[in-house]
């Protein structure tokens, strides 16, 4: 068998309808695991069922708002009545207001903070009791550039991903005695419907100012995929991974190792 084989593995991607989230699930799907998600409307759970059964792939999809405990707690139950016991947690669904910060309200902070940092607390305190009775899980948090730079218009949500690092972490320290591996991917720029305004074509026919700011920070040159976060996301899922504990994978073409290019 090999050690990236997910065959028999239970997946539950939160937020994954589409994008980031729907990558993941369809390459652990790939893999051989059995996926579950879940979203906040009924109409992106519908959504998303048709474009697993679009691939092949027959997902179990919930409605559930990650940010509501007893929701969450009665998700997870649900789950292993109706499909079984997770073993792969990846904490995917989020949001992000590119708002000035002496512009942003706190209730509009407190939303970022409630969607990208609290809910993969909540969640992973909901699954982890049952990985520890079955002795092995893998709890995968989607974390970002911003875990590691500030940029402006993003202080709510570099604040959440920093902190959402931070978790990875602690959630590893307190958990890794029970055969328990929580890491962490920082996807660098991705192509998704959320990032789509920082690229569309300039009524003159050129790119998106911040589109080519990123090409030219990228050592890769290019927008990452979606599918990009596939491969990394498997290894974290899988046995391959058992003695990687608290780390953030970062899947950036490069960013972070990059000074930038010398203005001409």
């Amino acid at each position: 068998m090999s050690q990236f084989d997910l065959t028999g593995k239970i997946a539950l991607v939160t937020g994954a309808s589409y994008g980031i989230g729907f990558a993941i699930a369809t390459a652990f799907a790939d893999a051989g695991a059995t996926i579950v998600f879940n979203d906040i409307k009924q109409e992106l759970v519908d959504k998303g069922i048709k474009a697993y059964e679009e691939k092949g792939i027959k997902a179990h999809g919930y409605v559930c708002d990650v940010t509501d405990e007893n929701a969450v707690n009665e998700l997870v139950k649900t789950i292993e009545k109706e499909v079984g016991v997770i073993d792969i947690l990846v904490n995917n669904a989020g949001i992000i207001k590119r708002i000035p910060m002496c512009d942003m309200t706190a209730d509009e902070f407190r939303q970022v903070i409630d969607v990208d940092l609290n809910a993969p607390f909540i969640v992973s305190k909901a699954v982890i009791p049952s990985m520890i009775k079955k002795g092995h899980g893998k709890i995968i948090n989607i974390c970002s550039m911003m875990s590691e730079l500030g940029r402006e218009t993003v202080s709510a949500y570099a604040a959440a991903k920093g902190g959402l690092k931070m978790l990875t972490r602690n959630i590893a320290s307190e958990y890794g005695e029970y055969n328990i591996q929580c890491n962490g991917i920082g996807p660098g720029y991705i192509a998704t419907p959320q990032t789509a305004p920082l690229r569309e074509i300039q009524p003159d026919g050129s790119r998106h100012p911040f589109d080519s700011f990123i090409i030219s920070k990228t050592p890769a040159a290019r927008w990452g995929t979606p599918e990009d976060l596939g491969g990394p996301a498997v290894f974290l899922a899988s046995d391959a991974s058992n003695f990687v504990n608290g780390h953030v994978l970062y899947v950036d073409g490069g960013i972070l190792a990059y000074i930038g290019k010398q203005p001409k």
